[in-house]
């Protein structure tokens, strides 16, 4: 019988590092990824199976260990899993209606972090990152430069910018750019 074969992931950011005296610029480690769209009534099977509660608000998420969901619309939510475990598995044995994409080979993740990483950030994004306004776990799909991203707040002065392989690179330079403007 033939040996199965797996993709190793390798992450476009792999050698990007940056940033500035106000601002570090790292990639995140490796993670498992799950693009997940549900209805209401299927919530309870799914958290239980992923061992946390999948948050209900806007902009909002919930951290279990090395495992977080972020809300990102009324029936969508984005699984990160930094222990990198097979979260398609942890769903199998669901019942009902939902759908799940694996999508951890598609993003990637820059970690910004430093007293100037709200304003680098705002140097490409319209939306108001203040503490006050966007509270640690708080998240959002938004726009930096002319990249989709979802950023999620994980301390007062860190970020998680996740984005698609496709546009790490021009994230990267913009946020290298960004955060070399930064004076705090």
């Amino acid at each position: 019988m033939a040996d199965k074969l797996h993709a190793k992931r390798k992450s476009v950011l792999e050698d990007f590092h940056g940033g500035s005296p106000f601002v570090s610029l790292k990639p995140a480690a490796s993670a498992a990824r799950l693009s997940l769209r549900a209805r209401e009534s299927a919530l309870p099977a799914l958290s239980e199976a992923l061992g946390l509660a999948l948050p209900a608000h806007p902009k909002s998420s919930v951290t279990s260990g090395l495992r977080s969901a972020l809300w990102l619309g009324p029936d969508e939510w984005l699984v990160i899993d930094q222990g990198e475990s097979d979260l398609m598995a942890a769903l199998a044995g669901v019942s009902g209606l939902f759908s799940a994409t694996d999508i951890s080979h598609r993003n990637t993740a820059v970690i910004v972090s430093g007293a100037g990483a709200e304003a680098a950030l705002n140097a490409g994004c319209p939306q108001d990152l203040s503490l006050a306004k966007f509270p640690v776990g708080a998240c959002s799909r938004t726009v930096f430069g002319k990249a989709e991203v979802v950023l999620l707040r994980t301390a007062d002065d860190t970020f998680r910018v996740e984005c698609w392989r496709s546009f790490a690179e021009y994230v990267g330079g913009l946020l290298q750019e960004a955060a070399e403007d930064v004076a705090v």
